[in-house]
Parts: structure tokens; C-alpha cells; sequence
């Protein structure tokens, strides 16, 4: 088995509006890659925010008054922290500097995926704040068709981010959208090498792929938002981000 990760070349900087089919399928002829059945496109969280137009600009934000309580208790600008509970669903946790949040997706997150790094707007970069996009795995499946209409090829899309963890250093790519691929493949009942049942085994397979899939991209500034995949080792079939949020009545750690 052999799973092959080629970071697409020439993506322009994405404006709101753009077509990100057509960037992906030049790039994709640019680096020489023709798409073939069961392909997989991952593309970086920003230019899909960005083409959706989810930017923001904070002198547009009044911060409320719970938004200034906490904003004090972090150190976090106001108008910032507004943003975070407009995307979330509850504060989780919180200390100077960062606050974690269930974000209105589902999923647990620092800041509610609210990001400034490479993002460029009108006036004042500083001022320009990128929020997720509302609907990842739409977001995904509308690319996905498109592309399977220009191209007659059933491949998959998916979405990721970076996240921290609750017990371990450092961000890692997961997904947060997703299209045509699983999610999660449930091994339960299988057997292993010896003849043993595995009894507890769920593979989060499309967070696998898209950390695989950041560290090709790379975090600062290399230009390379989307990556091309050739020999995932599962059928691709629907998934969604909802299976890989785990349920909050079974979350220990909450």
C-alpha cells in the first residue's frame, strides 16, 4: 500500500467570491496530476472561509457586555471575543490568553477557529479576522460536485483545520468538513494477526488523512492550501462531521 500527498501548486490568494473549482482543476494541471477515481482533495480551512466571504472586519463588531467581562478576564480584545460567542454554543473553558469553546458545529476549539494569520483584508490587516465557514460538509459536497460534473470523476473533498489537544503539545490537522469519504471506519468485530475480535476499535480515518495532509501543507507562509491524495486505503462513501463529534453526554472530559 502506498498513500501518495502532492501539495497543489500555483493557488492563487482567494477573494471572496472565487470559483475554487477552477483554481483547484489549473493547479491540479499545473502540477501535472490528472484526476482519477477515488482521488481525494484537501483543501485548508481559509480559502474556503474565504471564497464564502466569512470575513470580518473588528471596528464593525460592538462587543456586548459579556463579551467585555471575559474579554478582561483574558486579555483578549472585546470585539474579538464577541465574535467567539456569536460562533459558539458555550465557553468550555477559559485562562488569559485563550478560550475554548463548543463552536456551534459541534466540536470543541480554541478561539472558535477565529484566526487572523494569513488573512488580508481592506485597511488595517489587524483589524480582518477569518471565521469558519458556516457549513463545512455542504461547503465540501457542493465543491465535490462541481468537480465531478467538469470531470466525470467520483473523488472526495474534505476540509480541515488546525486544533490544539486537551492532553498533548502542539496543533494538528483534523477535519472539519467532508464529502464522499468516511469519517470514521468501525473495525469493531474484525479480527486482528492472532484471531483476537477487536472490540472497541473506531479509526477517526479522515482526521488521519488531514494531518497527514497539513503537514504537506505546512502552517506560515507556503502558499499551499490545497493537497491532492492518491491511495486512501478505505472505499470512499459518505461521511460527515457529525461522526467524529463525540456525543456530549459520553464526553468524560467535559
Amino acid at each position: 500500500m502506498s498513500l501518495i500527498l502532492t501539495a497543489l501548486k500555483n493557488i492563487p490568494l482567494i477573494r471572496q467570491g472565487d470559483n475554487l473549482a477552477d483554481y483547484l482543476l489549473n493547479s491540479l494541471s499545473e502540477t501535472q496530476i490528472e484526476l482519477q477515481e477515488n482521488d481525494i482533495l484537501v483543501l485548508a480551512q481559509k480559502i474556503v472561509s474565504k471564497a464564502e466571504g466569512r470575513m470580518v472586519n473588528l471596528a464593525d463588531v460592538q462587543p456586548s457586555q459579556k463579551a467585555i467581562e471575559l474579554s478582561q478576564k483574558t486579555e483578549k480584545d472585546a470585539r474579538l471575543v464577541e465574535l467567539m460567542l456569536q460562533e459558539s454554543n458555550e465557553v468550555v473553558r477559559f485562562r488569559k490568553g485563550v478560550i475554548v469553546v463548543e463552536h456551534k458545529l459541534g466540536f470543541i476549539c480554541a478561539n472558535a477557529g477565529i484566526d487572523h494569520s494569513n488573512v488580508l483584508g481592506d485597511g488595517d490587516n489587524k483589524d480582518v479576522v477569518l471565521l469558519l465557514p458556516k457549513n463545512p460538509d455542504n461547503s465540501a459536497k457542493q465543491l465535490r460536485d462541481e468537480i465531478k460534473k467538469r470531470t466525470n470523476k467520483n473523488i472526495g473533498v474534505m476540509i480541515i483545520d488546525s486544533h490544539g489537544r486537551a492532553w498533548r503539545n502542539g496543533t494538528v490537522g483534523i477535519c472539519i468538513g467532508l464529502s464522499g469519504i468516511p469519517a470514521i471506519i468501525d473495525e469493531r468485530g474484525w479480527k486482528d494477526l492472532f484471531g483476537y475480535t477487536l472490540q472497541a476499535t473506531i479509526i477517526g480515518v479522515a482526521d488521519e488523512l488531514a494531518a497527514a495532509a497539513s503537514l504537506v501543507m505546512g502552517q506560515a507562509a507556503e502558499g499551499t492550501p490545497a493537497v491532492h491524495v492518491r491511495g486512501f486505503p478505505y472505499p470512499l462513501g459518505e461521511g460527515s462531521l457529525q461522526e467524529l463529534i463525540r456525543p456530549k453526554d459520553m464526553d468524560m472530559f467535559r
